[in-house]
């Protein structure tokens, strides 16, 4: 993996991407000691939402050198004073920096995921504070890029697939939906769906390709518990949709799926983001969950 670092090639070959990373980054860790991960490296190390493999390991480096790509590192200066934390026995950078160094740095849907799950990782963090320290930094680089994910992180967005399908969303034109309602049937079963539009009677899961892979179980008794939850569901909303993550990033299906449902735009389509959203994350599926430091 790095100079003395090796790893099975068998078991390398079964490690999904984002565990992939996170074993480039305890590589890098171990090479180099005392290195300070930022950016993806962090969010990898928190559990924080990473996309794919981004292969580079992110990290701080002296501020009398210079930005630069080292051996499959990057190494970032700064001017400001930056808050670090520890975690598993390694010194990052906080998850508030690690939020707004990708806001800053990443597609805006990115932005909004980490921000997201950042927000869901540290009850202490809020919207309000990711925001004053994009707008404290010296460097204006960026700057104006972060203010739209982190404007609308929430901790209601319980996986990265949800928070780009938020922006999908708003990105479509669509009305924001509600997040995270709860339905109670008339056995008395309380079920809870990703997105709600109670004027339109509408319901959303996000999940598909992620959640019927195998990986939470077998599917058939998966898409068994989703049909009964489904006729739930219908006892009291008028229709209930899903899609999966290429869906989403292929943005021309979720379109269909919410005009389908009745949905009607309430603003513009911004087709600058959806087509950079395409060439950004549409191959790079995020870990369904969160991957943990001891991954």
């Amino acid at each position: 993996m790095r100079a003395g670092v090796y790893v099975p090639a068998g078991a390398w070959a079964q490690l999904a991407p984002w565990d992939r990373y996170l074993a480039r980054v305890h590589a890098a860790l171990l090479q180099h000691p005392g290195l300070i991960p930022t950016h993806e490296s962090a969010a990898a190390l928190y559990g924080a939402a990473v996309f794919g493999d981004p292969l580079v390991v992110h990290a701080l480096a002296a501020s009398r050198t210079s930005s630069r790509l080292v051996g499959g590192i990057r190494w970032h200066t700064t001017t400001d004073e930056r808050e670090l934390a520890e975690i598993g026995g390694f010194t990052v950078s906080s998850l508030a920096e690690c939020a707004v160094d990708l806001a800053r740095a990443r597609h805006p849907a990115i932005g909004l995921a980490v921000a997201d799950s950042a927000l869901r990782l540290d009850s202490a963090l809020d919207r309000a504070g990711v925001e004053r320290l994009n707008e404290a930094r010296a460097s204006t680089r960026g700057r104006r890029l972060a203010r739209w994910p982190l404007s609308r992180a929430t901790s209601s967005s319980e996986t990265p697939f949800e928070s780009v399908s938020r922006a999908v969303i708003e990105w479509l034109g669509y009305p924001a939906p509600e997040l995270q309602r709860t339905s109670m049937s008339s056995s008395g079963i309380e079920d809870r769906a990703d997105f709600a539009w109670p004027i339109e009677s509408v319901l959303a899961e996000a999940d598909g390709d992620l959640k019927y892979d195998g990986r939470f179980g077998d599917p058939r008794t998966l898409l068994r518990r989703q049909a009964a939850r489904d006729t739930r569901l219908r006892e009291q909303w008028r229709v209930v949709v899903h899609w999966g993550w290429t869906e989403a990033t292929t943005i021309s299906p979720l379109r269909g799926i919410l005009r389908g449902a009745g949905l009607r735009p309430c603003a513009p389509e911004n087709a600058a983001a959806l087509l950079s959203l395409k060439r950004a994350i549409a191959s790079r599926a995020p870990h369904p969950t969160s991957p943990t430091p001891d991954a």
